[in-house]
């Protein structure tokens, strides 16, 4: 059941973020529209590992008070493109373990690797209290410094808000 959505607007691109409550879990779902920009192509199709990095946080909204962090997660999805082989070499890790691996010679795929995620499972809903405000928030970055994520050095950030009702 989809509980909310954002997203950030940038000319390049949006981060759209969409929490879910699936099976007794809280679960999020991202796509970086437009992420993967003409400069990151090039910097990936240079032969150089691009990495694009999700920090996701899952907070309780506490009223006059700092807001309570119920989970955390940073993923990591990696390119490392064969540039004899014109092959991606794609990664993905939560939290440092590599979580799933393919390769492919289709851009196209490269490029949703990078961009999009789905089924994040950040926590199950027994740690929620129940009718109280929460948030997603995500912190997007590309690496090397040379490929920027939509124009902007220092990445893009938003987030989603949602009211936990069991």
């Amino acid at each position: 059941m989809a509980i909310c959505g954002a997203e950030i607007g940038h000319a390049a691109g949006t981060l759209r973020i969409v929490p879910l409550i699936r099976d007794e879990r809280v679960q999020v779902s991202i796509d970086l529209d437009n992420g993967y920009t003409e400069e990151v192509r090039e910097v990936i199709n240079g032969g150089v590992r691009t990495t694009f990095t999700y920090e996701v946080d899952l907070k309780m909204i506490v009223p006059a008070w700092v807001d309570r962090t119920i989970a955390s997660v940073v993923i990591t999805m990696t390119d490392r493109y064969d540039t004899l082989t014109r092959q991606h070499n794609l990664s993905r890790a939560v939290d440092g373990r590599v979580v799933e691996a393919t390769r492919t010679d289709d851009e196209a795929v490269a490029r949703r690797w990078l961009t999009s995620l789905n089924g994040l499972v950040l926590c199950r809903t027994s740690r929620l209290d129940p009718h109280r405000e929460y948030y997603v928030r995500i912190s997007a970055g590309v690496r090397p410094p040379g490929a920027t994520l939509l124009g902007w050095a220092n990445g893009v950030t938003n987030l989603a808000k949602f009211t936990f009702v069991p």
